[in-house]
């Protein structure tokens, strides 16, 4: 496993993505900027206009930009790989935080705070949707193999599905305090981490659930990708581990070379490598 510093402990990498020019990009939560991690390892660093907006959770847009939610001044950010950062305001208080590309051409995105899922098409147009569920604390957002979004409920203990319509229908899971966080579409399903649990789920576009325990169920997994193969990679987070799952629910674990490190995002580079943003300042990397 390689370890890639591309910031001090400050910083706070935190979300990680493939963008358009094939390198990986990153957020920085703490220091309110975006970065880029080259192919050849260089790393390269954008402020923000607002050093406290607590970038988050970061996608590649239809537009051949970056777009990533801005958790703490409330708006939605747009970053070209050139590196020209702009943004768009949101209600006070909504707390952005998942956010990724939908199939209908514009980015859709979670609401922490709001009890609401937004939409924000790439001329920075705004539209919310109110969710039938009280303080569930939707956190990320993937889009599913049905054409339509599907969300985490982590309050709720639900998972949600949203159409490009704004109909909204919750899949309540069976285990008691689950904490749904991470989710990501593998396959024919989607797949989910449940970081109160100690779970690895899926659920079909049905809404059948299968629940994976892991050997570690203190682990508290964070965030999920899927891999070209099938299989599922994630981020577990007290562990200071990266879990693999295979589609049949067989389980490896890598631990990371370094204490403390805090993984949250987590992605599948264009070299098949599983790239982790780890708080403490660094990338790993983690060979196919």
């Amino acid at each position: 496993m390689e370890r890639i510093v591309v910031a001090d402990g400050a910083a706070g990498p935190y979300g990680i993505t493939v963008g358009p020019d094939g390198a990986l990009w990153f957020t920085l939560v703490h220091a309110g900027e975006v970065g880029r991690l080259a192919a050849d390892g260089s790393v390269t660093r954008h402020g923000l206009d607002a050093p406290g907006c607590g970038p988050s959770v970061i996608t590649a847009g239809p537009d051949g930009a970056l777009w990533f939610t801005r958790m703490r001044d409330h708006r939605i950010g747009r970053i070209t790989v050139d590196g020209a950062a702009t943004s768009y305001a949101l209600p006070a208080g909504c707390g952005p935080y998942g956010i990724t590309a939908g199939p209908d051409g514009a980015l859709w995105f979670t609401q922490l705070n709001a009890d609401r899922i937004g939409r924000i098409t790439v001329d920075g147009e705004v539209t919310e949707y109110p969710l039938p569920v009280s303080g569930g604390f939707p956190s990320m957002i993937t889009a599913g193999p049905d054409g339509a979004l599907w969300f985490t409920l982590n309050q709720a203990h639900a998972i949600g599905r949203i159409t490009v319509d704004g109909e909204v229908t919750p899949h309540p899971l069976p285990t008691e305090g689950a904490a749904p966080v991470g989710i990501a579409r593998g396959g024919d399903a989607l797949w989910f981490v449940e970081i109160g649990a100690g779970q690895v789920g899926r659920i079909t576009v049905d809404g059948e659930v299968t629940e994976y325990p892991l050997p570690d169920r203190d682990a508290r997994p964070h965030a999920v990708t899927a891999g070209p193969d099938g299989r599922l990679w994630f981020t577990e987070w007290a562990a200071g581990r990266i879990g693999c799952l295979t589609p049949d629910g067989g389980y490896t674990g890598h631990p990371l070379p370094v204490e403390g490190a805090e993984p949250h995002g987590i992605a599948v580079g264009p070299d098949g490598a599983v790239y982790a943003a780890l708080e403490i300042g660094e990338i790993v990397r983690l060979a196919p």
